[in-house]
């Protein structure tokens, strides 16, 4: 049958992404106390097209990943990435994997089980070297250091989020950089508590008073004392209690010896 794509076209334009987004499916992650987790990902997958092709051919992205999806993992994206250049005779592929992982909680004084859920991505991209991402929205609780300085009675609290985005030498485990996190803020967050959990929890929470700025210093101390990190974004989000807004704050820190000089906040 006539290759519409591999046609030549004459407009003299290559095209940097090309291929398929949005596609909803279930795949398998490593969990690092289950060894595996089934959960259900959205996925976007792009190649580079030279300029002398008309089109690339969107269900050769489709198979490629059906072939990995019960083995999505940190340790395979450069397989998976190399596959998509092979399979599509591209230079330069792109995967983007989004989707929730869940981890078991103990409550903090009942020790009631539940599971958390965490929103987490897989973003790589491959030409000669692998440039992987992992990123993490973890939420916590923040106490306004303010509000508890200036109120005769408790102060204003909120959840937030912290979006983690890291590069890294060797395999790291979601949970470990979940549970660095959770201690930056005021408090972990949970699904389950029972009263005397709910009691600890608050009252935490005011013993720990943490401004956005507070949570995204703390985080950066702490992953800028770990080797295995060469690089890290970190971003806090309040959903202020008593405001129509939300406070934000970001720090981005490039810890390979060759842009030690060049860090962003």
């Amino acid at each position: 049958m006539p290759d519409l794509q591999k046609s030549r076209d004459t407009r003299n334009i290559p095209i940097n992404k090309v291929g398929v987004k949005d596609i909803s499916y279930p795949i398998v992650v490593m969990d690092k106390r289950r060894e595996l987790q089934h959960t259900v990902a959205r996925v976007n997958m792009y190649v580079d097209l030279p300029h002398h092709f008309k089109g690339t051919h969107m269900s050769r992205f489709i198979e490629v990943f059906n072939s990995y999806r019960e083995n999505i993992g940190l340790n395979n994206m450069e397989t998976i990435l190399a596959k998509m250049k092979e399979k599509l005779g591209a230079d330069t592929a792109h995967l983007e994997i989004e989707f929730p992982y869940f981890i078991e909680k103990k409550a903090p004084v009942s020790g009631a089980v539940s599971l958390m859920e965490y929103t987490c991505e897989f973003v790589g991209s491959l030409t000669t070297e692998l440039d992987f991402v992992l990123g993490i929205k973890i939420p916590v609780t923040s106490l306004c250091p303010c509000s508890k300085e200036l109120s005769r009675y408790g102060a204003h609290n909120q959840r937030s989020i912290v979006t983690l985005r890291v590069r890294y030498r060797d395999f790291v485990w979601i949970e470990d950089l979940v549970e660095l996190i959770e201690t930056c803020g005021s408090s972990p967050v949970y699904s389950l508590l029972k009263r005397a959990d709910e009691k600890f929890v608050t009252e935490h929470a005011y013993e720990n008073p943490r401004f956005v700025e507070d949570i995204v210093r703390e985080a950066t101390l702490k992953l800028s004392e770990i080797d295995n990190i060469t690089w890290f974004s970190v971003e806090v989000e309040n959903f202020e209690s008593i405001h129509k807004h939300s406070a934000y704050a970001s720090i981005e820190r490039d810890k390979r010896p060759d842009n030690i000089n060049s860090n962003c906040g």
